[in-house]
């Protein structure tokens, strides 16, 4: 069943809307965590490693699943599981708004992540099947743009619901969104899947889910407390073991979980792996400021909302020049464009300091807005583009699981190396009680928390050199992220160099048809 390529304009237009509007609610949800930890700390008090949880149980359990879900929509139908997605998000949603422990909360995030793993690589290849060539490459440019427009409003949408409510609200508008798209996405999206299609290898799945699961521990632990505990080492070697299982068992089978054929293809494998460098470097940023504007700046989770829309507005930019880029200086040259234009983004918040200077951040996230649209908008059709249609979920949950394993994997990393960069600047000023002298040098929010039930004149001490602590390890995290995305656009522009600015589909390509390469 394939009756995608039929439809009119209306119900492409319809799709786009529909599609968009699962990765608005995807991206929104990533990132409005990030806005409620301050108060979520003050309410649940987790610790460090499980904070980190809390934030990363959603992004890994999507990349871990979302290999497998691409398989599954390509054999069921990619419409049929994007509905189902949609509504065990909804339900998903309620759950984690009344989650009243730390452990049910991760419990919660992960039951979310789980059911965004259904939505990605649905919406991606539903977009593969129904659009073609320049079209596809405008309409992944403008999904690109709102959905990092979503990264945006999530703060915002986060920062409106906590002046008023608790921080548990922020998920249940998820629930309206989510039963507009079912019916919306019932009636309109064109239904599409693998003519040719085999059994899940069930096997393949739970190496990977392991395999994913013991290297991300390893890394989250190994930055907090290093390499000498039982558990790093048994998850390091869990890990490891897993995925070299599962990278020699995909050639095996008739059909593989991945097909590690793909990145034979150079404009697929370079791309992938530019990909979760990229993201690597770019989606800890939401994470790290959210607690610098709040904690440190000492704004309203509402002003910090609002203070990231202009590099938000610059994405949409970035999106919409993307496929005009692509065909002025070709694919290599884009991406290595967004990459330094990262890179410089990095360089100019690695100058904040305690006192904050709203133009200076402004200046950043707008370069850095459009630079990380351009990497994504060519990436994502990049990736799609080099494969048959009857692949688009499995393609489209490479590139999705590049995406957010990049980023789980730089919220993990960068996290913790700004965590351990924070401890090791901070001189906890004498006086201060052992206990709360715990809590200090745990977070910069615990900091704050016991700063205002010291004396006065105490409490600010602590607060002084917490926030100088936090923001000393900020600007070394964001220098170094710098460093990693101007060598990633000098790599970009040999990796993709000879890439065809155009991506006919594989079915319908000429041997004969000359096209142009950037």
């Amino acid at each position: 069943m394939n009756d995608a390529a039929t439809i009119g304009k209306g119900r492409k237009i319809g799709t786009v809307v529909v599609c968009v509007l699962a990765q608005l609610l995807i991206a929104i949800d990533l990132t409005v965590l990030h806005l409620v930890l301050p108060s979520l700390s003050a309410q649940m008090h987790p610790s460090t490693t499980e904070l980190l949880w809390i934030a990363d149980a959603y992004g890994f359990a999507l990349a871990g699943l979302l290999i497998t879900m691409g398989n599954i929509g390509d054999r069921v139908g990619r419409k049929k599981l994007l509905l189902i997605g949609a509504s065990l998000f909804g339900v998903a949603s309620v759950v984690t708004a009344y989650a009243p422990t730390t452990e049910l909360l991760i419990a919660a995030r992960a039951l979310l992540g789980i059911a965004a793993a259904t939505l990605m690589p649905s919406t991606l290849s539903i977009v593969r099947n129904v659009f073609t060539g320049k079209e596809r490459a405008a309409v992944i440019g403008i999904s690109s743009g709102l959905t990092i427009l979503g990264f945006g409003m999530g703060p915002l949408v986060g920062g409106v619901l906590l002046e008023h409510f608790w921080w548990g609200s922020v998920f249940l508008v998820n629930v309206p969104v989510v039963v507009v798209m079912v019916i919306a996405g019932a009636l309109i999206l064109p239904e599409s899947k693998n003519p040719v299609s085999h059994r899940i290898d069930v096997p393949s799945v739970l190496l990977s889910l392991v395999g994913m699961v013991g290297i991300v521990y390893t890394i989250k632990e190994v930055a907090y407390k290093g390499w000498g505990h039982w558990d790093v080492a048994v998850a390091a070697v869990l890990g490891l073991g897993c995925l070299l299982a599962f990278v020699l068992r995909q050639p095996r089978l008739a059909e593989p979980l991945m097909d590690l054929r793909l990145f034979a293809q150079r404009a697929f494998s370079a791309t992938v792996g530019t990909t979760i460098l990229a993201m690597f470097a770019q989606l800890a940023v939401s994470l790290m400021f959210a607690q610098y504007l709040q904690l440190v700046a000492g704004w309203s989770p509402l002003r910090a909302g609002l203070a990231g829309l202009p590099g938000m507005g610059g994405a949409i930019v970035g999106g919409v020049l993307a496929p005009l880029a692509i065909k002025a200086f070709g694919r290599a040259a884009t991406i290595a464009g967004g990459c330094a234009l990262s890179a410089v983004g990095f360089a100019l918040y690695s100058g904040i300091g305690v006192t904050i200077v709203y133009t200076d951040l402004l200046a950043a996230m707008i370069v850095f807005g459009v630079g990380l649209a351009l990497i994504l908008t060519v990436a994502t059709d990049t990736v799609l583009g080099v494969v048959p249609k009857a692949r688009a979920g499995a393609a489209s949950a490479i590139s999705e699981t590049s995406t957010e394993l990049g980023g789980a994997l730089g919220i993990a990393v960068l996290g913790s190396v700004l965590g351990a960069l924070y401890r090791s600047e901070l001189v906890v000023p004498a006086g201060v009680p052992p206990e709360a002298s715990a809590a200090i040098s745990d977070t910069l929010g615990g900091a704050v928390q016991v700063a205002a039930q010291l004396p006065p004149e105490q409490g600010a001490l602590v607060l002084t050199t917490a926030k100088l602590a936090f923001v000393d390890g900020l600007q070394v995290t964001m220098l170094c992220s710098a460093g990693l995305m101007a060598l990633l656009a000098v790599s970009a522009l040999f990796s993709l160099r000879g890439v065809p600015k155009i991506l006919e589909d594989p079915e319908e390509a000429s041997a004969a048809t000359p096209v142009p390469v950037g």
